[in-house]
Order: structure tokens, then sequence, then C-alpha cells
């Protein structure tokens, strides 16, 4: 079974090298291009927790992740939990499904003032108990054409991999570009949210019931195994 990958590079290449070793045939065509902006850190005294949606967040943060460090984060999916493990946060939770379902747990914790660190086209998070301060720490520039890539893939039948609601509109977008159908791909998303930012006409939509790289893994899986018409590689 053929896997269209559509993060950007890093993300892409550890949630290629996770299929592989699943036995997957994996294809890496990303959608977006990261790079860095200049922030000011808060006081860490004016802070009860982070919130991190993004592991390119914690990537992109930079030197002034570290005075952070002590504080309570609330991370959303295992990647972006392991990336902040790796820059040296101990205190995590993690395994919510989005953003604001992390900040219902935040409120539950008993924390309110919370720094979320973000990407610049980041999906709005809120709670009535919680003072939330959005930082944009970077900015994904998104491609302008579909990748060689990704369009072999899609005539190989490859299922493709929607991690975020701006990747899932971003792709079909280029795809109404290049004139393809969208009734001839199927898609395995992360969320309900990026189902929903995708849109309608697919070939198929499988949910993750988790946001983890192996539910969406089984997302894919599902999409073959319903495939009528025994059109995808197996």
């Amino acid at each position: 079974m053929k896997l269209l990958i559509l993060r950007p590079q890093v993300g892409g290449e550890a949630t290629a090298a996770r299929a592989i070793r699943l036995g997957f045939d994996t294809v890496v065509a990303p959608l977006f291009y990261y790079r860095s902006l200049p922030w000011s850190p808060p006081d860490p005294a004016t802070i009860d927790a982070l919130l991190l949606t993004s592991a390119a967040a914690v990537r992109l943060g930079g030197d002034g992740l570290t005075q952070y460090r002590t504080l309570p984060v609330q991370a959303v999916g295992t990647a972006t939990a392991e990336a902040a493990r790796l820059a040296g946060f101990a205190n995590l939770a993690t395994g919510k499904k989005d953003g604001n379902a992390a900040a219902v747990m935040l409120a539950a914790s008993g924390q309110q003032k919370i720094l979320h660190l973000c990407g610049q086209d980041h999906v709005a998070v809120g709670h009535p108990l919680l003072t939330i301060r959005h930082i944009a720490v970077y900015v994904a520039d998104a491609v302008e054409h579909l990748p060689t890539a990704a369009a072999l893939a899609l005539n190989d039948h490859a299922v493709a991999l929607l991690h975020s609601p701006r990747a899932a509109r971003v792709f079909g977008t280029l795809l109404d570009h290049a004139k393809r159908s969208r009734a001839t791909v199927r898609l395995a998303c992360f969320s309900q949210n990026v189902a929903d930012a995708a849109g309608v006409g697919w070939a198929g939509v499988e949910i993750a019931n988790v946001p983890t790289d192996d539910a969406l893994f089984a997302a894919a899986r599902m999409l073959c195994d319903q495939d009528p018409n025994g059109t995808l590689e197996r």
C-alpha cells in the first residue's frame, strides 16, 4: 500500500520512517516549507503553562523556549510531545485531539495563564476560564503547484495523509488548479477538523481515532479495506 505524506520535510521524513518500518511504501511531497519568525518571549513568571499544538513550534521556537522548560506543557499529538521532550521539557501531558480539547484539560488542571506557541496560520484556541496568549514563532509557506512526486503517487493510487486543516485546504486547492478530480483521491485525516477543512468530493475519507501517525496509518488501511474496485495497492 502506498502512502502520500504531505507534511513539511522534517515532519514528513519522520512520518515516512515510521511508515516504512510498518511495511508501507511511502512518498514524501511537502506542501509547505517552514521558516522561523522573530518573537519576544514573555516573562515566565506571567505564564502558568504552555500549549503546543505543533512540533514545528518546538523545533523553530529557538532559544526563547529554554526559559519555559520547567513549566507544565499540554501538547497536541505524540509528535509534538516528542519534539517537546527532545527540547528538554519534562512536565508533559498529551493525547488531546486538538487545541481546544487541550485547553479544556488545562482549565481542569487549574492553569489560567497560557502561552500558546504556534504558527502564523494557527487554528484559534480558546476557553472561558483561560487567558491564552498566542505567539507565532514560525510561518509555513505553501507551495504554488502540486508537487510532481505527489502527482505521480496519486497516479499509483496512494492514500494521501493530511495532518492539519491548512494542509487539507491547500491540497484540495492544488488538485483543483491541476485539474485533477477529487473523486479519484482517498484521504486519511488526522482529525475531524482536518476532514472538515478538506471539504467534499473525495473518493473516500477516514479519520484517525486519536492524533497519532499510527492511528493515521490505520485509517489509511481502512480505506484499502473499503475499496470496492481493488484499485489501491495492498
